[in-house]
């Protein structure tokens, strides 16, 4: 009887296709930070190489730029998936609003991806063919169209957090734009701007750590190796590098984070309530360390909670009254009904323990990471540790970190935002604005048609293939990271300044 009862929602095309697009996009989005912080920072090293003529700038570009195009092959390779479930998972969906999302998409992919790609072409062909400006220019191009991607993407995912410029066609029941000016309002989306900053903040933040953690464990086994020099002109200026970028982004991650959080908690009360297990509306809320159970069930317990600390991050605030779990739940009942097409009753409610435990991991992993890179700058000051090779193994395990962090804040975003798909517009909704009846439901928006069997196939394919292209990643990453840079010397970096050579930088040449 077990066995009757667990099948069919083992085989649920529903959680299937939930499943199989957080495995495919989880792995995806590891990728993206990477590219998009690390292509504007290696144009940066080519830049500081032309207005210096410090040949170690150059090694560095070279190196790193490795790295770049290593994880933008990768990173190209598995988001090309991501737009096919939308037509074949989720159709329901892409019915439903294809006319509105497919807009921003579109413009990526024609726009933004061959800008990138095309002048990632002439970077990496280009070296001793084109001008150094030039060149120089190439990969900054590549870099602003890797963050204009960024733009259009997050402008698609900010409208399913937040709709804007869109109304219900009365023929054909579908969300299209609202006329030209609509589009226009998807792309002054206030939720797009702060969640494009707080995603570039934090993609500075992971390419930061992998530029720090790199240098510093090359710096350290050079050092070691009584190549003073390398250790000292080339990895210790690149340590230095990695952890201002790391310290700076940090920071500016943190702000931005703020404001983006305080959109939030207008816009989706549910998630923020959620995210610091807030059951009931209160005044001078508190943030809560630690939290079990449910509000749902009246098992919620906290552990540890600092008064007021909630309502000044919501509001600026610390006494202003926010929203719990309970009042968010009837407000959602009230404007969008209490039960779905099927009559079954609806929680508005997301998942709390996900949510909750993501927000913090977030929180702890991003912030570990802004003070790797405080106390990386304050240990390289006077050459403290530079010999350590216990200190270079730390910096490179403690890479991870901002991936993670930022993987788990992808997960709170969309988990957060559960049960919706498109979650409704509520400032909308009191006003009488069309977009306000532009919402849907998760669960109306998989295919009615893709059978469970063929969702669970093609899940365990994409996961395994996903698997070797993580194996592929990482082995790639690991061989040309340990190969590092021909071993340099004081004479010869002399040698190639005066002759106007190029130093020595890896055995594999573009």
């Amino acid at each position: 009887m077990a066995l009757v009862v667990l099948t069919p929602l083992a085989l649920d095309s529903l959680d299937l296709a939930r499943w199989q697009f957080g495995i495919t996009t989880v792995y995806h989005f590891i990728l993206v930070p990477l590219t998009i912080g690390l292509a504007p920072l290696v144009a940066l090293m080519e830049t500081l190489y032309n207005r210096t003529g410090n040949k170690q700038w150059l090694v560095a570009t070279k190196f790193f730029g490795k790295i770049l195009l290593i994880n933008f092959a990768l990173g190209v390779a598995t988001g090309i998936v991501q737009e096919f479930q939308f037509g074949m998972n989720w159709s329901e969906y892409s019915r439903f609003v294809g006319n509105i999302f497919g807009a921003p998409l579109a413009f990526e992919a024609l726009l933004a991806f061959f800008l990138e790609s095309t002048f990632m072409g002439l970077w990496i062909f280009g070296w001793d063919r084109l001008s150094p400006k030039l060149h120089n220019l190439c990969i900054w191009m590549m870099a602003i169209g890797v963050n204009i991607s960024a733009l259009f993407i997050l402008g698609a995912n900010s409208w399913m957090q937040h709709p804007v410029g869109a109304k219900i066609d009365p023929d054909t029941g579908r969300a299209v734009l609202d006329g030209v000016g609509g589009f226009f309002a998807v792309l002054g989306n206030p939720l797009l701007w702060t969640t494009f900053f707080h995603t570039i903040t934090t993609s500075f933040l992971v390419a930061g750590a992998i530029i720090l953690g790199v240098s510093v464990w090359w710096m350290t086994k050079a050092a070691k190796a009584t190549q003073d020099f390398e250790a000292r002109q080339q990895w210790r200026r690149m340590t230095r590098f990695g952890a201002i970028t790391m310290v700076i982004a940090g920071v500016l991650c943190m702000f931005s984070g703020h404001f983006q959080g305080q959109l939030v908690v207008k816009e989706q009360p549910a998630k923020m309530a959620a995210a610091e297990m807030l059951c009931e509306t209160a005044q001078g809320a508190g943030f809560t360390i630690a939290a079990f159970g449910s509000c749902e069930d009246g098992s919620a317990s906290h552990v540890v909670t600092i008064p007021k600390v909630y309502s000044f991050m919501a509001t600026n605030n610390p006494n202003a009254e926010v929203m719990g779990l309970k009042e968010a739940q009837e407000l959602y009942a009230s404007n969008y009904g209490t039960t779905d097409v099927a009559g079954n009753e609806i929680d508005y409610t997301p998942d709390e323990m996900t949510t909750f435990w993501t927000f913090r991991a977030m929180i702890v992993l991003g912030g570990l990471s802004v003070l790797i890179g405080v106390v990386s700058l304050w240990l390289i000051r006077k050459d403290r540790l530079i010999t350590s090779s216990g200190y270079g193994k730390l910096a490179l395990w403690s890479m991870g970190l901002p991936f993670l962090a930022s993987t788990f804040g992808w997960i709170f975003a969309e988990i957060g935002r559960q049960p919706w798909v498109v979650a409704p517009n509520l400032a909308s909704f009191e006003a009488g604005d069309p977009v306000a009846q532009v919402y849907m439901l998760t669960q109306n928006g998989v295919s009615t048609v893709v059978s469970s069997g063929t969702v669970l196939t093609s899940m365990v394919i994409f996961t395994l293939l996903y698997a070797g292209l993580g194996v592929v990643w990482f082995m790639l990453l690991r061989r040309y990271i340990r190969e590092g840079v021909r071993t340099q010397t004081e004479q010869g970096s002399a040698a190639s300044q005066e002759t106007g050579q190029a130093a020595p930088a890896l055995s594999f040449e573009y």
